[in-house]
């Protein structure tokens, strides 16, 4: 028998780990979310306290579901495919151990510094230099975990899930090195390297790469596997998949300008990044394309198996996030939308529709398996997470739509003389009915999360009660 069609052992145990940590880092990401949702509708809420202020726990919400959640996630479902798709087992046991440990103890010393305001204040880059040093180590070893993984697989070819994790990973590392450079101070402070509007551009270089490789190439890493593997369909067009590959890396590197209009960035620049966003848009409709009819032939699935459900509703909202987002990088689109909470129902329709769904199709998945079950405790707890989900975000994203362009058009309302028609506290009191469906809506995020964590608890406890071992660990 050739050798690309023998099972090795793999290392499933680090999986594991980082797919249980998924799920309790989006329970814990998620609820703070709903608790800074409260804040905005009774800003009493904060009771006073300095470390529970909206301004201390924002950044304490962003980093864990971006990177606790997400990144947990992103660590497992690679490491998994990884091994699937090369026929080998992970390179070393002891450094994807090692990343496991190191990036929850990084993700812990986030919870410690930022609720007291030790930051860099760099959005999505907020923790101080000594973590970020942490957090560069720990990510060079995911690098060599993986990369090294893939040099020494059994398969002739590289599945293309691979190509987008070996992107993801490698231009993480870059971009975190490069943006995270600064000048340490004390312990808990440092300067960052770069100053005035050249430190705007890196930060935002960094920014919307976090957004186009962190949270969209990675998650199409899982996409490209766990869709064709839940609907039992070969994708669609591998031929397409390579395009999309190419198309998304080359372009979404230029696109960071966008997040920057009318203010001191160079016109050439913004004008740039303005153009390579709506150029974007023919790569990132090619991928949801290609997912999207990966299912030709299993569109029946959708009636019974809820967690198809959630991997196809995710690439819906890929599609129309992707739409949505070059729409914004418009100047003219833009002068309405920034600053508003348009812009936070845009990032929320990416991060719950796209990332949080697509996450959480693929542990359903996932997890059964790792565990030696054939499918999850209860199906239909499946079910109920995927509309509570659903429902949640439509809420919330609806809601911030209208937030948002009410208060763009009263911030540029005038009077005939020429003065502002409305106080910036009156568009405040308009945005109140908007913020308590937020809540509504995040109030259902949480309701799932939760749910999902007893599905996954009994899933696993049915593994235990059979006494199977566990598959193909060491």
């Amino acid at each position: 028998m050739s050798t690309a069609f023998e099972h090795p052992t793999y290392n499933y145990k680090v999986v594991r780990q980082f797919s249980i940590m998924t799920v309790v880092w989006g329970i814990v990401g998620m609820a703070l979310g709903v608790i800074l949702a409260a804040q905005l509708v009774w800003p009493e809420l904060n009771l006073g306290l300095p470390w529970t202020s909206f301004g201390r726990l924002r950044p304490l919400h962003t980093n864990a579901v971006i990177f606790a959640f997400g990144g947990s996630a992103l660590f497992a479902t690679s490491y998994y495919v990884v091994q699937r798709t090369c026929q080998v087992r992970l390179i070393s046991d002891k450094l994807a151990a090692f990343t496991f440990w190191g990036y929850q103890a990084v993700i812990l010393c986030a919870v410690a510094t930022l609720p007291l305001g030790l930051t860099e204040v760099k959005e999505y880059a907020e923790l101080e230099w000594p973590i970020d040093i942490l957090l560069a180590v720990v990510w060079v070893s995911y690098a060599i975990v993986f990369l090294g993984t893939v040099k020494i697989r059994k398969t002739s070819h590289i599945y293309v899930a691979n190509w987008f994790f070996a992107a993801f990973i490698l231009t993480v590392a870059v971009l975190h090195i490069v943006n995270s450079a600064a000048i340490p101070v004390t312990a808990t402070y440092s300067i960052s390297l770069y100053s005035g509007a050249i430190d705007a551009m890196v930060q935002w270089w960094y920014g919307h790469n976090a957004v186009g490789f962190f949270l969209t190439a990675g998650f199409l890493g899982m996409m490209y596997y766990f869709v064709p593997k839940q609907a039992e369909r070969p994708v669609y067009s591998y031929r397409l998949s390579i395009v999309h590959f190419w198309a998304l890396i080359m372009v979404y590197m230029w696109a960071g300008p966008h997040h920057l209009h009318y203010t001191a960035l160079p016109n050439w620049a913004q004008s740039l990044g303005m153009v390579m966003s709506i150029i974007l848009l023919a790569p990132s409709w090619g991928g949801m394309i290609n997912g999207m009819m990966t299912l030709s032939g299993a569109w029946h699935k959708l009636r019974t198996d809820p967690t198809l459900r959630f991997l196809v509703v995710a690439l819906s909202f890929y599609g129309m996030s992707t739409f949505e987002g070059p729409m914004m990088a418009v100047k003219t689109v833009n002068a309405l939308s920034h600053y508003t909470d348009w812009t936070i129902g845009h990032v929320h329709a990416g991060a719950l529709g796209w990332v949080a769904m697509i996450t959480i199709g693929s542990m359903y998945h996932l997890i059964p398996r790792l565990f030696g079950q054939s499918e999850m405790y209860s199906v239909k707890l499946v079910a109920v997470h995927f509309w509570l989900a659903t429902i949640g975000t439509v809420l919330y994203i609806a809601a911030m739509w209208v937030n948002g362009i009410l208060q763009g058009l009263m911030w540029r309302a005038i009077n005939a003389d020429g003065t502002l028609m409305y106080t910036f506290v009156e568009t405040v009191e308009a945005s109140g009915p908007g913020y308590i469906v937020r809540l509504i809506g995040g109030l259902f995020w949480v309701t799932g999360m939760l749910i999902m964590a007893v599905n996954v608890a009994m899933t696993v406890k049915g593994s235990a009660k059979s006494g199977a071992p566990l598959p193909q660990t060491a």
